[in-house]
């Protein structure tokens, strides 16, 4: 299971879903060896269809002439009215959708944890980090 540890500093998680992940075969070997960076990935509507944008899955060393293009976009896979919630509530001003994990599940197929989430502000963060030190503090002595 892969993490995008950032996401939940940056990012206020309001929602999260389930969505498949269309890959080619040397994806799928990078991805299985733990070759990702989830910097600036994001998800977006595009003709209808849902797309992951700027996800880096490092190209597999031995893949040679069919290796794929590293941070190409990845369609992902939901149901239509999944779909047809999402994009309502993307439409809302300042939500994005951020991929939060990457894992597979036990059929072996590859998934993605989409997050319905609202920029975090600098003010804000410093609060969380306050009072997650608080807390880590407060367990340390009880």
């Amino acid at each position: 299971m892969l993490e995008n540890r950032k996401a939940r500093h940056e990012y206020e998680i309001l929602e999260t879903y389930e969505a498949g992940l269309a890959l080619k075969g040397t994806e799928v070997k990078s991805l299985r060896a733990g070759k990702v960076d989830f910097t600036g990935a994001y998800a977006r509507f595009r003709d209808g269809e849902l797309w992951l944008e700027d996800l880096y899955i490092a190209p597999y060393e031995k893949g040679s002439y069919s290796n794929h293009d590293p941070r190409r976009p990845r369609k992902l896979l939901l149901h239509k009215h999944e779909l047809n919630k999402l994009r309502g509530r993307v439409e809302q001003k300042g939500l994005t959708l951020v991929p939060l994990k990457i894992y597979f599940n036990d059929r072996g197929y590859a998934k993605v944890l989409l997050a319905l989430a609202r920029g975090k502000r600098d003010y804000e963060k410093k609060q969380d980090d306050k009072k997650r030190a608080v807390e880590r503090e407060m367990e340390k002595w009880y």
